[in-house]
């Protein structure tokens, strides 16, 4: 592939046409010539505030000033660390200590939240305000694609604790030219973003349509999920990206098969597996649209694989091949790939230009996960005699039981069939002879009558005794972070918990 040997900043932006709005939100357009000029005039301010490769920070909600702070910040040669809004004080001032942050940009929202801790961090808070400073002109520096830094990206800590990953200029730009070729994305698509962008897949959209100089709908209020398909139908959305959960809950608590979306082409899954219950549904709604889905890390900037949507039918539950410059092996413990065909299971060993430098400020854990060029996952799998992998589960999130292994997410997959389920998670819980037991957390459609014994039932005549869940409990929801990942430390904690 050939490479841009500039600022990842500048190559986002150049496509757009001047008047083509590059990001829409409520009744606000924001046209490239605006962002470009926001962008600009942001990077500008930073340089009276921070020097090359320093860290800013960015607390805020999907705004046009988000997009235009975030940019701004890598346009400047600065390293953008993006954050969630409701992230702990304790959290935030250990991430401010480690990345020796200077300054961050933080939106009226969370201005109230974070000012005091912050300040008292010695951090200068930056706002809109910002843009209303006459800047002159500041020559940029000079950037190496391959080694200087654009952002940190803390991981979800959806199995843990969150680690900031470090991205490059060059992972970026590989990445996104990587999915803009599989899209086939144009100047005239159009994404619907209800993904924050402090996490890698909402980071990746917006990438992904600046560059091809199309345009992203951000919308904030997924807790109103009509208002996301009310703002599809408005701005004539030609794709949907979202986490399991964003199409769980589109199915089972909105309108969606009923909404007239002609322009709607395609849809983007990742972030976790999506029972293929769901997957049918959407196929059988909307035959018109192609449905990718696909497979990543923050660790690899966000995409590692996808199935190509001609392969949903005979190759359903696959992530599918590496991008065309990933390259895949599904390695066993002791280096030797598994044999195609069989039911070998390995981990899932990545290498290519979207693979970034390790973790930030931990050593210890960049050796464990980055080994000799290559990113090794964690994620166990097998493959097919086409070479279509498989993932079987996550290493930590495989429950053992009398001895044996069970994948949480192939139970998951067979409770959701279920008509009346909304979400399922299954974890191991301690047993005294067994050593775990799987216990399963329902979320149901409301006013459904479902009881624990008939899913216990149901799992049974799919599934081998020692899978079916020793106990089922319903919850009114599962716990998540920002970008919607369930969080089974969190349901840990809650079957730890006295009653």
């Amino acid at each position: 592939m050939q490479y841009n040997e500039e600022n990842i900043a500048d190559t986002l932006l150049r496509n757009g046409k001047p008047q083509s709005p590059a990001i829409l939100q409520g009744r606000n357009v924001t046209s490239y010539e605006a962002l470009r000029k926001m962008t600009c005039d942001i990077g500008c301010a930073l340089t009276k505030v921070s020097e090359k490769g320093e860290c800013i920070g960015l607390i805020s909600e999907n705004s046009p000033f988000c997009v235009a702070a975030y940019l701004g910040t890598i346009h400047a040669g600065r390293v953008t660390v993006p954050l969630p809004g409701d992230i702990s004080d304790q959290l935030l001032a250990h991430i401010v200590n480690s990345t020796k942050m200077k300054a961050a940009f933080v939106s009226g929202r969370y201005v109230k939240k974070h000012d005091p801790g912050l300040t008292k961090l010695g951090v200068q808070i930056l706002d809109e305000n910002i843009l209303s400073t006459r800047n002159a002109d500041v020559q940029m520096p000079t950037i190496n694609p391959r080694e200087d830094l654009a952002s940190i990206m803390f991981t979800s800590g959806s199995t843990g604790t969150a680690k900031g990953v470090m991205v490059t200029h060059r992972n970026i730009e590989c990445n996104s030219r990587d999915i803009i070729q599989y899209l086939d994305l144009t100047p005239s698509d159009r994404v619907m973003a209800v993904l924050p962008l402090h996490y890698c897949f909402g980071a990746s959209l917006l990438h992904t349509h600046l560059m091809a100089g199309g345009s992203v709908v951000l919308n904030n209020q997924f807790m109103y999920p009509e208002s996301v398909l009310d703002d599809m139908e408005k701005w004539e959305c030609t794709g949907l990206a979202g986490v399991p959960s964003t199409y769980q809950i589109l199915l089972r608590k909105t309108s969606l098969r009923q909404r007239n979306l002609p322009k709607l082409r395609w849809f983007q899954q990742a972030g976790g597996k999506l029972p293929n219950p769901f997957i049918s549904e959407i196929l059988e709604s909307f035959s018109a649209a192609r449905f990718f889905l696909m497979y990543g890390q923050t660790e690899a900037t966000a995409r590692l694989s996808y199935l190509p949507p001609e392969r949903l039918t005979d190759k359903l539950g696959s992530i599918g091949k590496g991008l065309p410059s990933t390259r895949l092996e599904v390695l066993q413990k002791d280096g030797r790939p598994v044999c195609w065909g069989s039911d070998e299971i390995g981990e899932i060993v990545a290498s290519g230009d979207n693979i970034t430098k390790g973790y930030w400020a931990d050593e210890a854990e960049t050796a464990k996960f980055f080994r000799n060029g290559k990113l090794y996952t964690g994620d166990l799998a097998r493959v097919d005699s086409d070479g279509f992998i498989f993932v079987q589960d996550r290493a930590r999130d495989f429950i053992k039981t009398g001895g044996k292994r069970v994948g949480a997410k192939e139970v998951e997959d067979v409770i959701c069939e279920l008509k009346e389920i909304i979400e399922a998670a299954i974890i191991g819980v301690p047993h005294e002879t067994m050593g775990e037991m799987l216990k399963a957390y329902l979320v149901v459609k409301s006013g459904t009558a479902l009881e624990a014994e008939e899913v216990r039932h149901h799992v049974a005549g799919r599934l081998e005794a020692y899978k079916v869940p020793e106990s089922v409990e319903f919850i009114s929801h599962l716990p998540k972070n920002s970008a919607g990942k369930v969080l089974k430390p969190k349901l840990r904690e809650i079957n730890q918990a006295p009653a």
